[in-house]
């Protein structure tokens, strides 16, 4: 019998750790079948953050660390122009990046380092129980924004992709999502690239990878893909933002 999909080799046996419906499962398959095919599992050096993501550390037979919380870009940025020839990755999630780790991405991309960045967002801290996110939407219910979140209090989502790609350190930027098969398949074709652009020596590269958390949102997993399109990307439209290598073309 033919052989027409498998595990990519660079993932150990080790069970995803992830609830059931989340979005982080597909991300890290994505990036495990870009580091084979494009040749780059003794090259690749993978950066964690504190989050939900960090249990992937496990997952992926490629050197990797765990940064402090927020400080994956700093770290990512260490690692990069000591062993440049390396893909260095930085995975990080809303919370993690948005709020305690905010000050890391934006010098990050204002120095233009050559490194790519996954950011998941799916509006709201999920490791640590659900609470309101820097990209938590208005009107969302949260463990700490009960009754919704009101710009009054607690202000207005963040805009990542479009904020990244304003810097003139950012190379490429685009906003992509995992909640159906032709939004994945999407989704690896931007990370892909990403990747590519940085073993080119460009600039940094960022994809936001909008992601269902139906746990977090308190809803089946099947509704939580529903809700990526009835809500998360009415704000949070997917496209691309930046695209250097196209542009000067």
């Amino acid at each position: 019998m033919k052989v027409v999909y498998k595990k990519p080799e660079v993932l150990t046996d080790v069970s995803f750790s992830y609830c059931g419906g989340c979005g982080h499962g597909i991300i890290n398959k994505l990036l495990a079948e870009i580091l084979e095919e494009e040749k780059l599992t003794e090259k690749a050096i993978l950066v964690w953050p504190i989050g939900c993501s960090v249990y992937a550390d496990q997952n992926f037979n490629v050197d990797s660390i765990c940064a402090l919380h927020g400080r994956a870009p700093a770290v990512a940025t260490g690692i990069k122009r000591s062993l440049p020839d390396n893909a260095v990755i930085v995975y990080q999630g809303d919370g993690d990046m948005v709020s305690e780790g905010m000050a890391e991405i934006m010098h990050a991309v204002i120095r233009g380092e050559k490194i790519n960045v996954i950011f998941v967002n799916n509006a709201i801290f999920g490791m640590t129980g659900g609470q309101m996110a820097p990209t938590t939407l208005l009107g969302q219910k949260t463990a700490t924004s009960p009754y919704g979140r009101k710009a009054a209090n607690s202000g207005y989502p963040v805009h990542m992709a479009e904020l990244i790609s304003s810097f003139e350190g950012c190379y490429y930027s685009e906003r992509v999502s995992v909640n159906s098969p032709n939004n994945i398949m999407a989704a690896k074709k931007a990370i892909k690239k990403s990747v590519q652009y940085q073993m080119d020596g460009k600039g940094l590269s960022f994809v936001e990878v909008v992601s269902q958390c139906p746990t977090g949102w308190g809803v089946k997993p099947l509704d939580s893909l529903k809700m990526v399109d009835t809500s998360m990307t009415k704000i949070y439209p997917l496209g691309v933002f930046k695209d250097s290598g196209v542009e000067r073309n």
